[in-house]
């Protein structure tokens, strides 16, 4: 084989080589972009609405959470901290009743603590805490975005409009939106409070009911319950509680 047949077939290797180098990294992006999406879900569309549909900006702005908050490490509750949040949580959904604006309130700083307590930023640092759990929570984060947001505007407009003419209309429709950020927020509430896969091998120390607990039927009032494994907290029917569609008194 003569020197130049030696040299063409070189650079025709080369040349292929090259090419199908150019065609992996092309295949990359479309492929990092999709796995993006499977991970941020809602996420990943509420990024690319953000920057007016470049989905290109959305990915870069995703990729730098994930590099800066995909390996952080969550600490499980302890058995008295889980209950303390729980109590706290049912005693702010009963208290929306009667006053919708504090009980939404006391979600949002509930969920900042909780969400502290389980190793992620400080709850002073909203944005950042909120980017954090985005990347651990996708499909759930927004019901805390939902809470801290409501949260803020209700203060707003209560300071604004007080002594506003209109304000008993405006009451009755921000209560409803009260009540929907908080249902959406509990989602995330019951994502933290219940303890990792990692957390605890155990089974029964979880926030949820135990599977055998979750299939047996409330007891009627009165009726005498079976009596729970005494690794479980007796208060663990009130996550099941649904905020209803009746008007509450406004505070």
């Amino acid at each position: 084989m003569s020197t130049g047949v030696i040299i063409v077939l070189i650079v025709i290797v080369a040349a292929v080589l090259v090419v199908a180098a150019v065609l992996a990294l092309r295949a990359r992006g479309p492929q990092h972009g999709g796995s993006l999406k499977r991970r941020f879900g809602p996420e990943y569309d509420r990024a690319v609405v953000r920057h007016d549909g470049d989905t290109k900006a959305a990915e870069r702005e995703l990729s730098e959470r994930v590099r800066r908050h995909g390996s952080l490490h969550t600490r499980p509750l302890e058995p008295a901290e889980r209950e303390r949040f729980e109590a706290r949580w049912t005693a702010a959904q009963e208290r929306f009743v009667d006053s919708p604006r504090e009980a939404v309130g006391e979600a949002d700083r509930l969920l900042a603590e909780l969400a502290g307590a389980r190793g992620y930023p400080d709850g002073a640092q909203y944005e950042e805490q909120l980017a954090a759990l985005s990347v651990h929570h996708a499909h759930h984060v927004d019901g805390y975005r939902r809470v801290h947001r409501v949260t803020h505007a209700q203060a707003q407009t209560h300071t604004a409009g007080a002594g506003d003419g209109g304000a008993e209309t405006a009451a009755a429709s921000n209560t409803e939106e009260l009540r929907e950020a908080l249902v959406a927020a509990r989602a995330l509430f019951e994502q933290l409070v219940r303890p990792g896969r990692h957390d605890d091998g155990r089974p029964g120390t979880g926030a949820g009911v135990a599977p055998a607990a979750a299939s047996a039927p409330a007891s009627a009032p009165g009726a005498t319950p079976a009596s729970p494994p005494a690794s479980e907290p007796a208060a663990r029917a009130p996550h099941g509680w649904s905020l209803g569609k009746r008007r509450p008194k406004e505070s």
